[in-house]
Parts: C-alpha cells; structure tokens; sequence
C-alpha cells in the first residue's frame, strides 16, 4: 500500500496535479481523503486545499 499527498493553496491546482498523476497511474485506487483549511492572516483568508490518495502498486 501506498500514499501521495497533494497540497495546494488554489482548488484548481490541486486538480490539476491530482488529475496529472491519473493520467500515468498504474495501480488499484483505495481511497481519497480530501480537506479544506483556512486562517486569517492580517486582512487576508488563506486556504489550503489537500488531498491524500490511498492505492496499491
């Protein structure tokens, strides 16, 4: 079993890189946890959007 950790400040680079490691993947896909997290930080809202893909090679 193996995992790959994906962290991104924007959702759509986070699909992006998520969609790119598909494209070359050779295994059975157990399971994918997503989470979403915020703060402020001053006057601004920072995300952090993260993804862990759980699959056998």
């Amino acid at each position: 079993m193996r995992v790959k950790i994906f962290d991104e400040s924007h959702e759509k680079d986070l699909e992006e890189d998520i969609n790119e490691f598909f494209e070359e993947f050779d295994g059975d896909l157990i399971d994918i946890k997503y989470e979403v997290s915020s703060c402020i930080f001053g006057d601004e809202q920072i995300y952090c959007f993260s993804a862990m893909i759980i699959y056998e090679s």
